[in-house]
């Protein structure tokens, strides 16, 4: 089964770039972790490595070129003693799901505005604690005294 090898994103933000080199040439035995190609950026200039084991049977887009979108099919390797020259690009590839809409407000800014603090009422003094005002400060806790 050929496996398709696909332009990466290098960084979180990137979303094209250009192929740069290819150090392998079609018809090459690959391994996995072998350099296929090299990939420019505006920032940085990195390796694509193989990821499957067999043989590089048609590099999709060519050395030089630019703006090629991440996820592009850009070259494919074949299982060893697989028909080389029946290789090619699987049309049918599911797309990537588009981004999720970005909200117009920020998340502050839709939530509904808080109520505001209930106060909580002033403690009142026990049935039992009216009787003597030595004992209710002991017994609840509070600071205040009975008449």
């Amino acid at each position: 089964m050929t496996s398709e090898v696909l332009m990466p994103a290098l960084s979180p933000t990137m979303t094209e770039g250009k192929i740069a080199r290819w150090v392998k040439s079609e018809g090459d035995t690959v391994r996995a972790g072998d350099v296929l190609a090299e990939i420019e950026t505006d920032k940085a200039t990195m390796e694509v490595e193989a990821v499957d084991e067999g043989v590089l049977a048609k590099i999709v887009i060519p050395e030089g070129t630019d703006h090629v979108a991440v996820n592009t099919p850009i070259a494919l390797i074949a299982e060893n003693g697989e028909d080389v020259g029946a290789a090619t690009v699987n049309q049918h590839r599911p797309q990537p799901a588009p981004p999720a809409p970005q909200p117009s407000e920020p998340r502050e800014a839709r939530r509904a505005p808080a109520a505001p603090a209930a106060r909580a009422p002033e403690p009142v003094a026990p049935a039992v604690a009216k009787r003597c005002a030595m004992r209710w400060p002991r017994r609840c806790g509070a600071t205040r005294t009975c008449c």
